[in-house]
């Protein structure tokens, strides 16, 4: 009689039912494990025996063959130890095979037996839940797995834990949602002192979502700034909250089993690579485009990036998707961000001081700047400047404008964006910077003479019909902000102000 455990594989945040099938016949002893294992998976045959010998139990002197099926899916990772474990103890007679027929089972196994924790038991619990199923997962993990809501978990320490439960000695107790984790506090938008421009400008991105990028020299704020925006934003829906702890539960960054409740803020360095960006490696996990959901993705020394690495973020920037591509399989992560970027005018950062800029200047600001490509730099929304600090406003006293003053303006934009959108039946879109083709036209079309002074501006500067868009964009949002029904010439104007040409246009 074949042994059947329940367990789960993963491509992207997409879970796939698999199959552990254990057979235990006669014949010389053999541990075979089939179904395309990967390395961490072969091995688990090693720990299995071990796990089993700390508690008492050796392997029978048979062949002993592990089936994961189906057998055409790539099998990654160690979670397969227990359910391997438990597929082996059913063939043995051990645990009742009715028991288990009920439950998906995944984690780690020590040579002592005990359970470590492994990536992805939210989403698995989610899929759990959908098929009417129970989860056996790591201790540690059950706060992470209740989330789910619905399915029931049995979240144990060890291996011993889980065999004493399902004899009726020792019943495991339900987890209890963990608390959600918070992020650290953002730090006030009060202590920039000047940059009034770039203070509106981040106003206005975080109220629509907008991609943002500012150009000024060494010292001049630009860090401070970004750092400010988690202060502004709105806190997460509960089902941002549930997709985004999903992502970090796959590529194993929740801890203590608290899903997120704070959108995230990522600023990798500017030395990332493109599959640490946009993701990939052996086992095609997600990249800060994709931790970054329904959050902020803040590049700092924009040009300093690998350009291969910039041109990849080009299709995640427009889809909210990452797609990596394999030559066996696509692995799709959700990739739905607010792009924050930052540079200096040019090498030395000091192009608009004659007193400090290099030899090379103006040409060195061209150069430079020209790292960014036409199509990377039209997806970015508002473009804004960032000069020096005068010395007058570092010794003025503190401005009047908190960061809760200014996130309560923007979670009022928001609120309206949220409700116009569901209103209209736009499935996945809740705010300006996600609206497209029709339905931008029929929120964002501008008066009379906003309409002449767009045309004339679009002619003038070479708009791309992206950029055109994009400018809609930034003045339904600041009329969202000024609370008005219609995007009229005013909005169309400031919206203008904040799009500069490419590197190289004239």
């Amino acid at each position: 009689m074949v042994a059947i455990v329940r367990t789960v594989a993963f491509s992207g945040v997409e879970v796939r039912p698999i199959q552990v099938q254990v057979a235990i016949a006669g014949g010389l002893p053999a541990f075979t494990i089939v179904g395309l294992p990967d390395k961490a998976v072969a091995e688990s045959r090693e720990r299995v025996r071990a796990a089993l010998g700390a508690i008492g139990l050796a392997l029978p002197p048979k062949r002993i063959t592990v089936n994961l099926a189906p057998a055409d899916v790539q099998k990654e990772g160690s979670h397969f130890d227990l359910p391997i474990a438990l597929g082996v103890l059913v063939a043995m007679d051990v645990l009742p095979r009715e028991e288990l027929d009920g439950y998906v089972a995944l984690g780690e196994l020590g040579l002592d037996g005990g359970l470590a924790s492994v990536a992805g038991v939210l989403p698995a619990a989610v899929s759990a839940n959908a098929e009417d199923r129970g989860l056996i997962c790591p201790g540690h993990q059950g706060g992470e797995a209740a989330w789910a809501g619905g399915a029931e978990v049995l979240a144990a320490v060890s291996l011993l834990a889980l065999i004493n439960h399902f004899k009726g000695t020792s019943p495991l107790q339900p987890p209890i949602p963990a608390a959600p984790k918070e992020g650290p506090t953002a730090p006030d938008l009060k202590d920039i002192k000047g940059q009034e421009t770039a203070k509106r400008a981040l106003e206005v991105a975080a109220a629509g979502s907008h991609n943002l990028l500012m150009i000024g020299p060494p010292g001049s704020g630009k860090s401070m700034l970004a750092s400010r925006l988690p202060g502004l934003l709105p806190p997460l829906s509960a089902a941002e909250a549930l997709d985004l702890s999903m992502i970090h539960s796959v590529a194993g960054q929740l801890t203590d089993g608290a899903i997120l409740s704070s959108r995230p803020f990522r600023d990798p360095h500017h030395s990332a690579s493109v599959p640490a960006l946009v993701g990939g490696g052996m086992r095609a996990k997600p990249g800060e485009i994709s931790l970054a959901h329904n959050g902020v993705l803040f590049l700092d020394e924009l040009p300093e990036f690998n350009r291969q690495a910039l041109e990849a973020l080009r299709q995640p920037l427009e889809s909210g998707r990452a797609v990596i591509a394999r030559a066996n399989a696509h692995v799709t992560y959700p990739s739905r961000i607010q792009l924050i970027a930052a540079m200096n005018p040019c090498r030395c950062g000091h192009l608009d001081n004659p007193a400090l800029a290099c030899s090379k200047a103006p040409k060195c600001a061209l150069d430079y700047q020209s790292k960014i490509s036409g199509p990377l730099f039209d997806r970015i929304d508002l473009h804004v400047e960032v000069p020096a600090v005068d010395p007058l406003d570092l010794s003025a006293p503190p401005p009047g404008e908190d960061s809760t003053t200014v996130a309560a303006r923007i979670a009022a934009a928001r609120a309206v964006q949220r409700e116009r959108y569901e209103s209209m039946s736009l499935d996945g879109v809740t705010c300006n910077a996600q609206v497209d083709g029709d339905a931008l036209n029929a929120v964002a079309s501008p008066d009379e003479e906003g309409l002449s002074l767009i045309t004339q501006a679009a002619e003038k500067m070479h708009l791309s019909a992206r950029g055109y868009h994009r400018i809609l964009r930034v003045a339904r949002t600041l009329a969202d902000l000024d609370r008005q029904d219609s995007v009229k010439r005013i909005h169309i104007a400031e919206a203008l102000s904040y799009r500069r040409m490419a590197p190289g246009q004239t």
